[in-house]
């Protein structure tokens, strides 16, 4: 018998169920098995560090001082082509200009531009910030859903049929490519944004990129039906995309980027890819998470001073509890960092301000108290091997919710900046190795004859 659609789509029927169970029992591992043949399980050592995979000139994450020859822990520090990040920031705060041009320019070219260097790439993204004829009518607005990753994403490799050269992958071509994806983001995300709510009743507006713009100006610009944004909100914005550009070849994004373009695939499937990757609420969707983990918080709290009840509360989320019962604090700990994660610093530095500004100073010293008292909770709580602190998503969901930017569009502002650290790497992978990516997993299923169907 037929069955609708919705039937399919929804389905949850004793077969399922038992064929669900079965599954899950011929995918379960012993975890012991892990230690045993000595498997990094996340491609990581119990303390954190990672399997080294490869090589890159794009950025670096410290984490340890060597002291008389020994590792230490220190203060997370992030290095954009061997800069500082907090020194770029710093430079483009203190100058007032695009940190996010200047920025991508870096990481795609290796060196800080000149001020002619700089216009020109200004104009090369400015011009590249169109979309193809009737693409607005046609794909974004078909068929939009409430997650504006998957829309992007469907959009993006919908580009590759306007691309008479979608499978070249000679430096020039991917170069191209991706400075045309970069250019075209921000109107992906934004556009896929208002045609989702507009097929819900909303009004439906739609402004084209305004030239003289940076792209942070331009985000906010395009957004807001009155097209009104603050120095200080571009400012911020600006120095958001900037901290999340890049983060290393090997985190999951990034490393996607990698393993991807080894296969010699074309750069839509392979930014697509990435992005599928990002949308994970262990990766990019994480900051959407502490948002709305602090949104459970406040309605628990009588009282956002009282540091009981925060405590109770964060024992309540660690012991399955309350919010979503994963046993988790958002925002807290890194695959990476220990002592502190560098871009969080950053972040936390104009967090106050912006605060200030939009008389959100209560929130704010709550997220502050969540900070210092967390990771105590943890060390009570769990076995750690290494440090937990506040990571980048812990305050750019509050940054971002201050920026009057919607839920919706917190992951994808995060692939806005990101697309410019995977297009750097796409082009370092292809430059430089010849080799598909393929490790090594071991098989733990016994060999077995086959036995006819009839003999079963």
């Amino acid at each position: 018998m037929s069955k609708d659609y919705d039937f399919i789509l929804f389905e949850n029927t004793p077969i399922i169920q038992d064929l669900s169970l079965r599954s899950e029992a011929s995918n379960t591992i012993d975890k012991e098995l892990y230690t045993k043949y000595e498997v990094k399980r996340g491609l990581r050592d119990i303390n954190g560090k990672g399997v080294l995979a490869g090589l890159t000139n794009i950025s670096d994450i410290v984490t340890y001082d060597m002291v008389d020859g020994e590792r230490v822990p220190c203060a997370g520090r992030l290095y954009y082509r061997g800069y500082n990040v907090k020194s770029l920031v710093d430079g483009f705060l203190t100058a007032k200009h695009r940190g996010f041009e200047e920025t991508a320019y870096l990481l795609l070219f290796g060196e800080l531009p000149s001020e002619e260097q700089m216009q020109e790439f200004h104009e090369i993204l400015v011009e590249r910030r169109i979309l193809p004829s009737n693409f607005v009518r046609d794909v974004i607005m078909k068929a939009p859903s409430k997650d504006m990753m998957n829309n992007i994403s469907r959009s993006i490799l919908s580009l590759y049929s306007y691309d008479r050269k979608a499978d070249d992958t000679a430096l020039p071509n991917v170069l191209r490519q991706c400075l045309n994806l970069i250019s075209q983001f921000p109107m992906l995300m934004i556009y896929s944004y208002h045609a989702y709510f507009y097929k819900r009743g909303t009004d439906l507006f739609i402004y084209a990129p305004l030239p003289e713009l940076s792209t942070a100006e331009n985000i906010l610009m395009m957004l807001r039906e009155n097209r009104q944004y603050t120095e200080l909100e571009a400012k911020i914005l600006d120095m958001a995309l900037v901290l999340h550009m890049d983060h290393g070849g090997g985190n999951n994004s990034t490393f996607t980027t990698h393993v991807v373009t080894s296969s010699g695939t074309d750069t839509y499937s392979t930014i697509a890819a990435a992005m599928a990757s990002l949308k994970g609420p262990k990766h990019g969707g994480a900051n959407i998470k502490v948002t709305h983990m602090f949104e459970d918080m406040k309605k628990s709290l009588t009282d956002w001073t009282d540091k009981s009840q925060i405590r109770k509360y964060l024992e309540k989320l660690l012991n399955k509890e309350v919010f979503d019962k994963k046993g988790l604090i958002y925002g807290m700990g890194h695959a990476i960092y220990s002592i502190s994660d560098p871009r969080a610093d950053i972040f936390k530095e104009f967090v106050k301000q912006l605060a200030k500004e939009k008389g959100k100073e209560a929130e704010y010293a709550l997220y502050e108290t969540v900070e210092y008292m967390a990771p105590e909770v943890i060390s009570e709580k769990r076995r750690i091997y290494k440090g937990v602190s506040a990571n980048v998503d812990f305050y750019s969901g509050l940054v971002y919710s201050m920026l009057e930017l919607p839920p919706e569009l917190y992951t994808p502002i995060f692939a806005t900046a990101r697309i410019v650290g995977w297009s750097a790497h796409r082009l370092e992978e292809l430059k430089n190795v010849d080799k598909i990516i393929r490790p090594a997993y071991r098989s733990l299923a016994p060999h077995r004859d086959y036995i006819p169907m009839a003999n079963r």
